[in-house]
């Protein structure tokens, strides 16, 4: 079987790895990246967290193993007896909720339990006891992970999952893909800007936010969008100690990072979000605008939050429900998506990987059921939401 893999980040590494791994010398996988640098990636450019609370049990059941690879407690990724090293740091999310928002945490909650999650609902006393440097007179509730959660270095993740493959037989190819040829129903292969067909049985979509742009070559739908979100690196004078990744009501987030702190703004639905802008100018009105009045109400000592840097990345949104298309395009058996993460594919890229390579191979799901993550839901446009969107 000839499988040619587009996208060589986080989620791309992963699907080869596992197709080599479960496949063995009966599969042979090119991966296809046009930035083998990866510095450009979505996931170099990502804040790099990983946490269980989302609001269906496959998430949390992902992330779950996610974490194990990343922390070590899983040494999958060991090659020639060498862990490697991917800047994981043990942390914990805390979402802050409002009045209206405390029922949607509470069933959030049931589920992330259920899944095997370690979290702990906190009302206002516990959670300004807790965290004394939080303003909590406008909170009901929040959720805090208590373990498996936390950030690494998104390029080294995503290395490590590439040299796995690569260490059990995948091929990378540095080059850009300009055409999906078809044969009848199926595609024939990939074609290159280098020149040449990549022949090919089955084609993977792990092309992150250009998954959209990659379909289309084929005239395959592939209902992903890149929208640029920026992050901001911002510093104290107030010493504080180091915070968890605190999601706030207003959308926007922070967490510790070195000495300083990151964090951004999470565009509601009722905002402006467009297609497409360029990486290479952050949206620097976002900190007055949005970040830091919001944050300064939330912790009063970053009143005196100033920015050092920014930077931008870019977040697949998959809109109908911000979940994950896993599985064969509902008009091409043979093409292949893992994609419309909507912000956690670093997180989710071992399990969905894994799960696509044992559908890709045997016809089933085996280690965990992502059946509900088809793409056939496309067809009917019956999404599957996931609520605990960043």
């Amino acid at each position: 079987m000839r499988v040619v893999v587009v996208g060589g980040g986080a989620v791309g590494a992963s699907v080869a790895l596992f197709l080599k791994r479960l496949g063995g010398a009966a599969v042979q996988v090119t991966v296809v990246e046009a930035d083998p640098s990866l510095a450009r990636s979505s996931s170099a450019l990502s804040a790099g967290s990983v946490r269980q609370q989302f609001s269906n049990a496959v998430n949390v059941q992902m992330s779950r193993f996610g974490t194990a690879l990343a922390s070590g407690a899983d040494d999958l990724l060991t090659i020639d007896g060498v862990r490697p090293e991917v800047g994981w740091v043990p942390g914990a999310y805390l979402f802050c909720a409002g009045a209206a928002g405390a029922p949607v945490l509470q069933a959030n909650h049931a589920v992330q339990r259920g899944a095997g999650a370690d979290v702990a609902l906190l009302e206002p006393a516990a959670l300004a006891t807790s965290f004394p440097w939080l303003h909590t007179a406008d909170l009901a509730l929040a959720s805090l992970g208590r373990s498996g959660e936390g950030w690494l270095d998104g390029e080294a993740w995503a290395r490590a999952l590439g040299a796995k493959a690569r260490a059990l037989g995948a091929v990378w190819r540095p080059d850009r893909v300009t055409g999906l040829p078809r044969q009848g129903e199926r595609l024939a292969g990939v074609q290159l800007a280098g020149g040449g067909l990549l022949q090919a049985d089955a084609v993977v979509n792990a092309a992150g936010a250009q998954a959209g742009a990659l379909g289309a070559l084929a005239g395959l739908p592939v209902p992903v969008h890149a929208r640029r979100r920026t992050v901001f690196m911002m510093t104290c004078p107030t010493a504080l100690p180091p915070t968890p990744l605190v999601v706030d009501t207003s959308g926007c987030w922070f967490r510790s990072e070195g000495r300083g702190f990151i964090g951004g703004w999470s565009p509601g639905d009722g905002d402006a979000d467009p297609d497409d802008l360029p990486l290479d100018q952050p949206d620097l009105a976002q900190f007055d605008d949005h970040v830091w009045p919001a944050l300064a109400h939330r912790v009063p000592a970053f009143e005196a939050l100033r920015v050092q840097h920014a930077w931008a990345g870019s977040y697949e949104v998959h809109p109908l429900d911000h979940n994950a298309l896993i599985g064969p395009h509902p008009a091409c058996d043979n093409f292949w998506l893992c994609n419309g993460f909507s912000g956690h594919g670093l997180q989710h890229a071992p399990a969905a990987g894994r799960g696509l390579a044992e559908l890709m191979l045997t016809g089933r799901f085996s280690s965990l059921d992502l059946s509900e993550l088809s793409p056939q839901r496309l067809l009917t446009g019956r999404p599957f939401v996931e609520q605990a969107i960043i």
